[in-house]
């Protein structure tokens, strides 16, 4: 999923008349990514042109923020995930530590098995 918080600060970028960004804001709130890249179409501006090819190319992953919202069925930001990455971060960029592909994935592996409370204490 695509972050609802990502998705509209970059629908500022587009500039313009604030009732057609309100408008897009309301569909792609929805999940209505056609209706909302329609209603942008017309933009001359760079940053539109961009923020339309970004819905096209993250399409799939976004969705009907107002359902999850209110089903409350997983945050529809990414502020957990991105702190919750940062101690990993940390932990694999300790000066003079040396790291491999397969020793980074057993030590996320315990860290996921950790926050999901499948380790005994």
């Amino acid at each position: 999923m695509l972050a609802w918080y990502h998705l509209k600060a970059n629908r500022y970028k587009v500039g313009g008349s604030l009732k057609r960004l309100a408008a897009a804001e309301a569909l792609l709130w929805q999940g209505q990514v056609e209706a909302a890249t329609a209603l942008l179409a017309d933009g001359r501006r760079k940053q539109a042109r961009n923020f339309e090819a970004d819905l096209s190319k993250h399409r799939s992953r976004i969705v009907k923020y107002g359902f999850y919202q209110a089903e409350q069925l997983c945050s529809i930001g990414s502020g957990a995930v991105e702190s919750a990455v940062k101690p990993m971060g940390r932990r694999l960029q300790i000066s003079g530590a040396r790291w491999n592909i397969a020793s980074v994935n057993a030590m996320l592996s315990l860290r996921c098995a950790d926050l999901n409370g499948q380790l005994a204490s």
